[in-house]
């Protein structure tokens, strides 16, 4: 059964004797949700990522906040110390008074205990904020891999797994920034700007008007560039996305590669992929570094008419060198955050771009779902029927036309046919993986659409023709069927496939580590861990796809009497293109291009001498 089919087209991968453009070979991984996010800047989208702080707001914020107001009220504070320790005690107006190297003590004491408890409210608020950040970004993955793990097939038949991963692993990282600086620094400079301001006003106001008139200056060319920098930084995202890709492809398919010594090409290919996305990197990062010279050319400027107009307004008697000092350093501190909300935009755009892919992954709606008013599926006996059922994949393109099928309680039910003829259609709509698109089916009398999803499931074994193998014990694979099982009926289903024997053998029994995939096992063990674990979960409706297709005969032999055992009392479906494994079926369902062409029992089909007759014959004179 497949669950990983692209339906986007590849283009084959170009030979050294081929005369296509190496540019060209990038169209092999071009899929339609790699494609670059054309929405404008959403700030709602951007509530939606603060909003994930939401929960840890009573618990640290008010700390933060406090933190923040102290080292920000002592920042500005030293400025205004510098002015009246220049002003009072090194160079006072000899009609006020004398220098006073006492006072010079008292103010440079001052301005060292402010610095001081700078550097501690400082401390205190990374340390508190990296908390919040680490959470939120916890918060958020575990939401994406929730919904991820909730998508229907449909949803991953059209994208790589690399497409998906990049998702849940590089844009989540991406944010980390945003959450455990970001955010609070902008806070703090917004805070910091506006003090500034408000203090450069205060000494002179013809001053500050002249200094601030270079922001709109800038603001208006930084706007300019956004829409090039956020367009950059998405491209990046969607190369490093089929970078991950091919990555997992090239693991996936690394036997296939060695068996055609194709390692060579394959680099070829990776490498092409990988200067591409250097490239990209390359060309957004040099975007985003612009606004750091930007903002001090900007700044340059200001310095320019601070100092003129600063000497002017002297000569005039309306300001001191002490405040001229003090308006020197508040200008300093005014573009440093100016140049860190310039960088912030930046890092802003690049969260965006990934929050764009996140949210779109959260925000698909499974076609599978539970109704609202769903019902529980009760313990079944699982009679099922299909009335009339047709299915396509895709608009205009069925299929299954027209199936009627009536399958009572405790019956298997061989489905037979040629690739392609809609055996493994019919169980996914089982299991309603996929939801059909005209008919009914229905167990027990229940339309299948009507119930509680995971009460359907839960009720349905499957063992594939591929099982997949998790790291971890064979205990823990076996459990998978039922996590609740106990070590004895872990051992008792193992016995019963024939599976305890080779368990017991390995290194530390059933408590030995397998590796990925269950690499260190052979096909057919790997098949009979699955058995049981099937057996285990003790479904009502047990479905077997190509299930001993990979099986050696010696093994086929001991498992058959296992098998007998697994279907006893179960409705069962059997996929198989052995045919030996099915003559005992209650029932034969042969399929021809979504057709049922025959059907009955195998001494009955064939006394017909049709397809199912054919097929056993065809079999016997290859073997």
């Amino acid at each position: 059964m497949s669950t990983n089919v692209n339906t986007e087209p590849r283009h084959r991968r170009t030979s050294s004797g081929d005369n296509k453009p190496e540019g060209q070979m990038n169209e092999r991984f071009v899929y339609k949700d790699d494609d670059a996010i054309e929405k404008p800047f959403n700030w709602k989208q951007l509530t939606r990522l603060i909003s994930y702080m939401r929960p840890y707001a009573k618990q640290i914020l008010p700390l933060i906040a406090l933190m923040m107001i102290i080292g920000t009220a002592t920042k500005l504070a030293v400025p205004f110390l510098t002015s009246m320790a220049i002003d009072k005690a090194i160079d006072p107006d000899p009609s006020v008074g004398t220098p006073s190297l006492t006072m010079l003590y008292q103010i440079t004491i001052i301005v060292l205990v402010l610095y001081i408890i700078q550097w501690i409210t400082g401390i205190f608020r990374i340390k508190y904020t990296n908390i919040i950040g680490q959470r939120v970004i916890y918060d958020l993955r575990a939401d994406l891999f929730r919904h991820i793990q909730r998508l229907s097939f449909n949803f991953f038949d059209k994208r790589p797994a690399g497409s998906v991963l990049v998702r849940v692993t590089n844009d989540v990282n991406s944010l980390q920034d945003l959450f455990t600086n970001g955010v609070v620094n902008l806070i703090i400079d917004c805070v910091q700007l506006f003090g500034i301001v408000i203090i450069l006003l205060l000494i002179n106001w013809k001053l500050g008007l002249a200094v601030i008139v270079t922001v709109p200056i800038m603001f208006f060319i930084s706007t300019k560039l956004r829409i090039r920098i956020r367009r950059a930084w998405q491209e990046v995202r969607t190369k490093n996305s089929r970078i991950n890709s091919h990555l997992n492809e090239s693991i996936q398919g690394i036997r296939v590669t060695q068996a055609y010594t194709q390692e060579e090409e394959n680099m070829k290919f990776f490498d092409h992929m990988n200067k591409d996305s250097k490239k990209s990197w390359d060309k957004a990062s040099a975007m985003n570094q612009g606004f750091g010279p930007l903002i001090e050319i900007t700044g340059g400027f200001g310095s320019l008419i601070l100092f003129w107009l600063g000497a002017t307004l002297i000569q005039q008697g309306q300001l001191t060198i002490g405040l001229l000092v003090a308006f020197a350093q508040y200008v300093g501190n005014f573009w440093e955050p100016i140049n860190r909300l310039g960088q912030m935009y930046n890092q802003l755009l690049v969260a965006m771009a990934s929050s764009e892919r996140i949210f779109e992954f959260i925000d698909e709606d499974p076609n599978i779902k539970s109704k609202p008013n769903a019902t529980k599926l009760p313990q079944i006996k699982g009679d099922i029927k299909l009335e009339n059922v047709v299915f396509e994949y895709e608009k205009g393109r069925q299929a299954l036309k027209g199936i009627n099928l009536d399958v009572k309680a405790g019956q298997s039910i061989a489905l037979v046919g040629h690739t392609g003829s809609g055996k493994s259609t019919i169980i996914n709509l089982l299991s309603r993986f996929y939801d059909i698109s005209d008919g009914k089916l229905t167990i027990d009398g229940y339309d299948i659409r009507d119930v509680e999803v995971e009460s359907l499931r839960h009720q349905i074994g499957i063992v594939l023709q591929d099982t997949f193998i998790f790291s971890g014990t064979i205990r823990d694979n076996i459990r998978f069927g039922r996590l609740d099982a106990t070590n004895e009926e872990i051992e008792e289903v193992a016995k019963a496939v024939g599976a305890h024997e080779f368990i017991v053998q390995m290194p530390n029994g059933y408590d030995t580590e397998v590796e990925e995939r269950g690499n260190m096992l052979s096909m057919g063990q790997r098949q009979l861990l699955s058995f049981a674990r099937a057996l285990l979960a003790d479904p009502r409706i047990l479905i077997l796809d190509e299930a001993t297709a990979s099986i050696d005969t010696e093994t086929e032999l001991k498992i058959q009497e296992a098998l007998k055992l697994l279907l006893k009392g179960r409705t069962s479906f059997i996929v198989a293109h052995r045919l030996s494994t099915i003559r005992h079926a209650d029932h034969i369902v042969v399929l021809d291009h979504g057709r049922i062409i025959e059907e009955g029992n195998h001494q009955a089909l064939m006394k017909e001498k049709g397809t199912y007759y054919g097929l056993i014959e065809a079999q016997y004179r290859f073997l």
